[in-house]
């Protein structure tokens, strides 16, 4: 497992080198002059002055080859420097240590809350295969997966709000235990737990027809039972991939509901440094999130084992 674990973290590096250098290419050849529009975005008229902006390049260390800017950042990004934002000058390093644990915090909770309620009602209607109520749980997934973010969040404000008057604007972020982070989680959730309710589901039905699902129960094992040690591990084993996609999918991809709710996460950070073409804080938000996405599909591979022997067996043989 050890070697296993050594070898994925070996293969990441030129992966992740390879990856900053596209994308700061992109951000370097394709997006812009992040100086002129520094300009841009200042109130009333603006006179460009090309003497003014060159030494603003200079100073700033944007007037040298595109090799030499991306070796000298890949120099500091070694070092654990992730550099200086081109607009505000602040480091990349704060602005992602103040924004990235929000993002962390909303995806997590978000994955469990889909976890704790998407798996139950999965198995309920799998064991009640073209019941009523497997009609009801998979129609309700398959609404509810149906209507976007976007649409969710400004309707529950409006409900809960002006409507009910039960609390406030939520608007802002005061920790994941204050009334502000209830409805982020829940158009969160919202959006996403059809997904685990369908794959849980499944993952029942496939279940159901194998031989030792059928001796427990012919043995008088109590459902509780043959579902909890017998149907469960094999039923999580694809549930827990699409969590970790998920996870992956809700921190990356939370920019929608951040922006909505005010939420000073990753996916606000986002929209507001890439339309400035902030060179720094756009590879190190990719970066994050790669390495975020090898990190999951890691532990991932890793629980495997604890839920399928045989996961363990098909590892070993890597190994060797």
């Amino acid at each position: 497992m050890g070697k296993y674990v050594a070898q994925r973290i070996v293969y990441w590096i030129p992966a992740l080198i390879l990856l900053a250098l596209a994308v700061y290419a992109m951000a370097f050849f394709g997006a812009g002059d992040p100086i002129k529009l520094m300009f841009l975005r200042e109130e009333g008229d603006v006179t460009y002055d090309a003497q003014r902006l060159d030494a603003i390049r200079r100073e700033k260390g944007l007037d040298r080859p595109f090799l030499v800017q991306f070796g000298e950042y890949t120099w500091h990004l070694v070092q654990g420097d992730l550099g200086m934002s081109v607009i505000s000058g602040r480091s990349v390093n704060d602005m992602v240590g103040a924004t990235a644990p929000v993002s962390f915090q909303i995806g997590i909770a978000t994955v469990f809350l889909v976890a704790i309620f998407g798996i139950p009602l999965g198995i309920v209607a799998g064991l009640h295969h073209n019941e009523w109520l497997d009609n009801l749980i998979l129609g309700s997934a398959l609404f509810i997966s149906g209507v976007p973010s976007y649409v969710v969040g400004p309707m529950l404000m409006v409900f809960l709000v002006l409507g009910l008057g039960v609390m406030n604007v939520p608007y802002g972020w005061d920790g994941l235990f204050s009334t502000k982070a209830i409805l982020p989680l829940f158009v969160m959730v919202f959006g996403s737990i059809a997904i685990i309710i369908r794959q849980t589901r499944s993952g029942v039905l496939e279940v159901l027809s194998e031989d030792y699902v059928r001796t427990a129960r012919a043995k008088g094992v109590p459902e509780f039972m043959v579902i909890m040690r017998h149907m469960l591990r094999p039923v999580l084993t694809p549930v827990v991939t699409v969590l970790g996609q998920m996870l992956i999918g809700i921190v990356n991809g939370a920019i929608i509901v951040e922006k909505v709710f005010g939420i000073p996460g990753l996916g606000r950070l986002t929209i507001d440094f890439t339309y400035g073409v902030d060179y720094p804080v756009i590879v190190a938000i990719t970066l994050i999130g790669a390495f975020l996405v090898m990190a999951l599909n890691l532990l991932v591979d890793i629980t495997y084992p604890l839920l399928d022997p045989r996961a363990a067996q098909a590892m070993t043989g890597v190994e060797e």
